[in-house]
């Protein structure tokens, strides 16, 4: 047989290569850049100082003339315009002058009668010497200006009377009601001590009081606003002086 010829050794036979025996290079290490920090031009921070500023323009600041802050000095005011402030002539504020919207001032004033002056009325005294309820309750009818009726108050003044002996309680509290009205003095005593010491006087005293400024408690609420009434059509229909109505 003849000799086989000598072939050449193959690649793989001289890829020894093991990694378990040649170790692989580690990986090489991150390079991290260095943070450049510029001048701060106004713009954006760490900006170079020669790049144009890409940010937003500043806002500008205006001098506030009386409206919108940051309006420019130039612009007419488009804000809302101030609320104007008026002279207060002792009423409402933030009223414009001359307009008033409260009720008119009660001029202070004095009693048309004394309290013991009981006999200028001699019907009212009688009446009220042996009913004083019937005094007290047509006082706090026209008090009240017809909240509260004749008969109720008669009936509560009469209650308190037999229940407690001291109706003054209840009574002084309309002769408080009648100086708030009128602008009365407290005189010649504190309303409860008047009432107190002295009740029979001080429901007549309040009674001409109210009759003297033309309000009769004896024809009620009703009956006094009817008369009013009356009153006010006579002066409509009255001609004025210096001219006769042609027939």
């Amino acid at each position: 047989m003849g000799r086989v010829p000598d072939q050449p050794p193959s690649p793989e036979m001289h890829n020894n290569f093991n990694p378990m025996f040649h170790p692989q290079p580690g990986p090489e290490p991150p390079v991290y850049e260095t943070e450049k920090r510029y001048i701060n031009n106004g713009g954006i921070v760490n900006q170079p100082t020669g790049v144009p500023n890409m940010a937003g323009p500043a806002q500008p600041t205006y001098i506030n003339t009386g409206g919108t802050v940051n309006q420019p000095t130039g612009v007419p005011n488009m804000g809302r315009p101030a609320q104007p402030t008026y002279i207060n002539p002792g009423v409402m504020g933030n009223q414009p002058y001359g307009i008033q919207m409260t009720r008119p001032v009660i001029q202070p004033s004095n009693w048309t009668s004394g309290l013991f002056d009981c006999m200028n009325d001699g019907e009212n005294a009688i009446i009220t010497c042996f009913f004083p309820f019937v005094t007290f309750g047509q006082i706090a009818e026209v008090t009240d200006e017809g909240a509260t009726s004749c008969g109720t108050g008669g009936i509560l003044y009469g209650l308190i009377c037999c229940l407690f002996g001291i109706p003054c309680v209840y009574s002084c509290t309309f002769r408080a009601k009648i100086r708030s009205k009128f602008g009365l003095p407290d005189a010649p005593a504190p309303d409860w001590i008047t009432h107190c010491f002295c009740e029979y006087c001080a429901l007549c005293q309040e009674y001409r009081e109210l009759k003297n400024r033309g309000l009769d408690p004896a024809i009620g609420w009703s009956g006094n606003v009817q008369r009013q009434r009356m009153g006010q059509q006579q002066e409509m229909m009255t001609p004025p002086m210096g001219q006769r109505m042609m027939g």
